[in-house]
């Protein structure tokens, strides 16, 4: 029987878990805080930003927001930026994207300081994560290695197929897959647009890693008997009901679970172990600044 890989089970245990930590680091004058930072009205990041503001007040981080007028100049944002780095109460932040069109958005992220930056995309933290010695990890790349850690799933040695190449997903995973640890050691494929014969490289691996951004591109056809699929995309399809609309991922569920020894749904997969790994990035980014040792799940 197929395991359907619980996202929120696991969330909600990480997050249950940080407590002692945001707890020691608050006892020893130094609650962590977040801060968050959106240029511009988009209603999709206006609710991711607002779901990360309740994760916060849920485990007992300290939650900010700065909002910055969509038409402004960028150096309004590089203002912002400059601000939350020199603030001592903001341990971590994230500027959501995406950016207007006239922002260079890898400009934004060479400006966040390093030691702040919990989503691990700094030309620093990406050379940190690729030498072996992260500081942060990428919150998605992070959480798909919990849900495989927790699912019981051992890498060492298996055939790891990403689809999608994103700095934010497929390179970071990468990376970490390969590496020489526990929650490593795969051997690991990455595939993307340019990929001749996709369905070979999907159906030889052990786990799938769908993150390229496409509904339902990889069906149950594509995938081997038994390996374990971890779905990242999240995909607005329309639908004949009240919303108009329903989410799908990057795999075609029904098919693929007919194949697969473990799966993950969407939504309730991926996604919230987004969410929870920004809050321990929070967390350990307080711990580092502050020299306060504590224990991470």
């Amino acid at each position: 029987m197929t395991e359907i890989i619980d996202g929120n089970a696991v969330a909600s245990e990480i997050r249950d878990n940080l407590t002692d930590a945001i707890e020691t680091l608050a006892d020893a004058g130094s609650r962590p805080g977040l801060a968050t930072v959106l240029m511009g009205d988009d209603p999709a990041s206006q609710t991711y930003v607002n779901m990360k503001q309740r994760d916060c007040e849920e485990v007992g981080i300290e939650s900010h927001h700065v909002d910055v007028a969509g038409d402004a100049p960028p150096e309004t944002l590089y203002d912002t930026i400059a601000d939350l780095n020199a603030d001592p109460e903001i341990h971590g932040y994230i500027v959501q994207a995406p950016v207007p069109d006239h922002v260079d958005y890898r400009e934004v992220i060479r400006r966040v300081d390093p030691a702040k930056d919990v989503d691990g995309f700094h030309p620093e933290n990406v050379g940190r994560l690729v030498a072996g010695d992260a500081r942060f990890r990428p919150c998605t790349p992070h959480g798909v290695q919990k849900l495989l850690e927790d699912a019981a799933i051992d890498l060492e040695g298996k055939d790891v197929t990403i689809v999608g190449r994103s700095d934010i997903v497929g390179k970071p995973l990468a990376n970490l897959l390969i590496q020489k640890a526990d929650d490593g050691n795969a051997t690991v494929t990455v595939c993307h647009s340019r990929t001749t014969d996709l369905a070979a490289k999907t159906r030889g691996a052990d786990v799938v890693v769908a993150a390229a951004g496409a509904p339902e591109l990889i069906d149950g056809s594509m995938i081997g008997d038994g390996a374990v699929v971890i779905d990242v995309g999240v995909n607005r399809v329309d639908a004949d009901n009240e919303k108009g609309y329903e989410l799908v991922g990057d795999v075609e569920f029904e098919s693929a679970k007919e194949r697969a020894s473990a799966i993950t749904p969407v939504p309730g997969g991926v996604g919230p172990m987004t969410r929870a790994m920004l809050l321990y990035n929070t967390v350990k980014a307080a711990s580092l600044q502050n020299g306060v040792d504590v224990d991470l799940p």
